[in-house]
């Protein structure tokens, strides 16, 4: 049950987070109505479109929102920016994971930016959709948004009128970008941008990335990423062999570990590690460095096995892997509250920049909320000793996500 101190303390949250954004938005106008739909993807409103969003804020029409979105001049980059910022200053922790995943909007017609029929994860099967790559950064103080990219797949590049007339720029016009090389671009934007991390956790899709890979290896980051079951992998006097034809072979010791909370409670199974040298562009691992294979088995089906491309430092232990592992998983959490609670997929728009703002406002939405909750959760929790901790004892559980009373006005 929310107080009158929650509500003021969240409404003046709030009001400094959007005075961290308002320069990007140089006229007053527009600066109002980003405020107002900020507030909106925040509150109560059912079908965040253009439309309830102008009538829950008192616009009798959506001209003001649909501006907002298609034609103001302000910059989703630098919303972006200003998003990750926001997050790194109250999430920041060397130790953080950068977690990479994608996630489809199912959409009708070809016009939007994008779509075509294509996996979905949402539903398990080939959609008429959107298909964006996310990184999210994940303490274990909470987890946010900060970087997002468009998948553009074979029937749009190349078609140049297609493109043209969706208003996707010229440089991704003419060829595929594959959904790995976006992922790199992700981490490759957050490096250089100062985001402090340790891992990089991804599914099979990044996982068997080798340029990836290498790119973390030569800048001194672990990871933790799945690769598909015909990975090959250099194990030692074995020579090189697919992981799945690897494994028997191996005299895999298997520990029983939880790798974090799911819909039904602590998510059990069984762990292994073994020693291996993984192929990638920057060769052998470095001094300080080792390379290693993650196997993880089910408990109900011992013969259900899953595989990951491990980079970590000598003496890290299973438990630590294992976790950041399971942190892959949160990003399917922040999906399905930034859906749910912030708008994420619920825009109207199909050209590229109005579907980018749209999407940068709503990660600025979610890591407000997101933010906004775990500060609160902190708050109520004993004082802790200096320093942030590591993975295996988080400081907090990740508190319920939930829209505040106080932006529902």
């Amino acid at each position: 049950m929310e107080t009158e101190r929650d509500i003021e303390m969240w409404t003046g949250w709030f009001e400094d987070f959007f005075a961290m954004l308002a320069s990007l938005f140089v006229r007053v106008e527009p600066r109002l109505t980003a405020r107002a739909y900020l507030k909106a993807l925040l509150g109560t409103v059912e079908r965040k479109n253009s439309w309830q969003i102008a009538a829950y804020v008192g616009h009798v029409t959506p001209d003001r929102v649909k501006c907002l979105l298609r034609t103001t001049v302000w910059s989703a980059n630098g919303l972006r920016d200003r998003v990750r910022a926001f997050v790194v200053e109250y999430l920041g922790d060397p130790d953080a994971v950068l977690v990479l995943d994608e996630t489809a909007f199912l959409k009708k017609g070809t016009k939007s930016a994008g779509v075509a029929p294509q996996y979905a994860g949402i539903t398990g099967q080939t959609e008429n959709c959107q298909v964006a790559v996310f990184l999210a950064y994940a303490t274990s103080y909470g987890r946010a948004f900060i970087d997002f990219a468009l998948y553009l797949g074979k029937s749009w590049a190349g078609d140049i009128a297609r493109c043209k007339e969706a208003g996707v720029p010229a440089e991704r016009r003419k060829a595929v970008v594959t959904k790995p090389e976006l992922g790199r671009r992700l981490v490759e934007r957050a490096r250089t941008a100062g985001v402090p991390f340790a891992w990089v956790a991804a599914d099979s899709v990044y996982g068997q990335d080798r340029k990836l890979r290498a790119g973390l290896e030569r800048h001194g980051k672990g990871y933790v990423m799945a690769v598909p079951c015909d990975e090959t992998v250099d194990a030692g006097w074995m020579g090189s062999m697919r992981v799945d034809l690897l494994v028997p072979k191996l005299p895999l010791v298997f520990e029983r570990r939880s790798c974090g909370n799911g819909a039904k409670g602590e998510r059990y199974y069984d762990w292994a590690l073994a020693e291996v040298a993984w192929p990638s562009d920057a060769g052998c691992a470095r001094p300080g460095w080792q390379h290693l294979l993650l196997v993880r088995r089910s408990i109900a089906d011992p013969t259900e096995l899953a595989y990951f491309a491990v980079h970590a430092r000598p003496g890290t232990t299973l438990t630590a892997l294992v976790q950041v592992a399971g942190l892959r998983w949160s990003i399917e959490d922040c999906f399905e509250t930034a859906k749910s609670d912030c708008g994420l997929d619920q825009y109207e728009v199909r050209k590229w920049e109005p579907w980018h703002r749209h999407i940068a406002l709503a990660i600025a939405a979610f890591a407000f909320v997101s933010i906004s909750a775990t500060r609160t959760a902190r708050m109520s929790q004993p004082h802790e000793a200096a320093g942030q901790p590591d993975l295996d004892v988080p400081a907090i559980a990740w508190p319920p996500l939930a829209v505040h009373p106080s932006l529902n006005a």
